[in-house]
């Protein structure tokens, strides 16, 4: 069993709220913070949504469980504050690399010197990060699935300079917060999931972008021969187009044109307020439980 009583999550969008309240829901005392007082009303809101969700999806929530996940939570605007008594922090601001260091050069001399700091990214290294903390030693790379109470996965990453005990401390801190542990021995861009999932979401992209059939024909292709309840642009819509540009941006690859062409695309979708199902509208529409409309 861990000491952790304290969490702080920096960034309550769409992951950074799940996670607070999956946390919160588990008994932690979890500080969530955002940008500003409009990004904070935004985060109440995913709560409830959150809430709603977990008790139709799970057999261990209830109204009263959810009502002390609320009774755990607390919101602010002040990092500082947000940190004062951190035992861990979990960072998921979005992933752009200058942000995350800028963060972590704030989170690093705000947090006490027992924190354990880690960054929630997908396709970004903590050897890229770890150095603006201060303390890489104390660092550890996160990655968390969509619906974070259902796929409950967390992916666990060290640094070349992370002391495996926090490793160690976290997968322990995994399964105390009911998520399950996939520990990776070294840093591998993408982690397993992402690896293994991209070159089958970049396909489709291929497909879509060439014309060579549409949307709703690729993923029912995919859902039926593979025995699956998603195809792929249902995951993207899932995973969210800024996850989906943040990972194309962030490859550090020269791009064919047909993935720019698709990046470009997720872009727009982005400006027209069709970011996937946080938006209720990515590749399809949404209710404001997060399922799909069906033409």
């Amino acid at each position: 069993m861990t000491d952790i009583k304290n969490v702080s999550v920096i960034g309550a969008g769409v992951l950074g709220a799940q996670i607070a309240f999956v946390v919160a829901h588990a008994g932690f005392k979890v500080t969530a913070w955002d940008i500003n007082d409009d990004a904070v009303e935004a985060a109440k809101g995913r709560f409830n949504s959150i809430g709603k969700s977990m008790i139709a999806d799970l057999d261990t929530a209830s109204e009263e469980s959810v009502a002390k996940a609320h009774e755990n939570l607390s919101l602010t605007t002040d990092m500082e504050a947000a940190v004062a008594e951190a035992d861990i922090i979990i960072e998921a601001v979005p992933e752009k690399l200058d942000l995350k260091r800028c963060t972590w050069e704030k989170l690093g001399k705000a947090a006490p010197s027992h924190t354990i700091f880690c960054t929630n990214t997908s396709s970004l290294l903590g050897s890229e990060i770890a150095d603006a903390s201060g303390d890489p030693k104390r660092f550890i790379n996160t990655h968390f699935a969509n619906r974070v109470w259902v796929k409950n996965i967390v992916e666990i990453m060290p640094n070349p300079e992370t002391d495996l005990k926090y490793r160690d401390i976290v997968e322990e801190f995994a399964h105390e917060a009911d998520l399950a542990p996939v520990v990776l021995k070294k840093e591998q861009r993408a982690y397993l999931l992402n690896t293994m999932m991209v070159p089958f979401l970049q396909a489709a992209q291929y497909l879509y972008v060439n014309d060579v059939a549409d949307v709703d024909q690729i993923d029912k292709d995919w859902r039926i021969s593979m025995s699956t309840e998603m195809g792929p642009f249902e995951i993207m819509d899932m995973i969210g187009m800024r996850s989906i540009v943040n990972v194309a941006e962030g490859s550090g690859e020269d791009q064919p044109e047909w993935k720019k062409k698709f990046t470009e695309i997720a872009k727009q979708m982005i400006e027209e307020g069709r970011s996937g199902q946080g938006d209720g509208e990515g590749f399809y529409k949404y209710d404001d439980n997060g399922n799909k409309i069906e033409k």
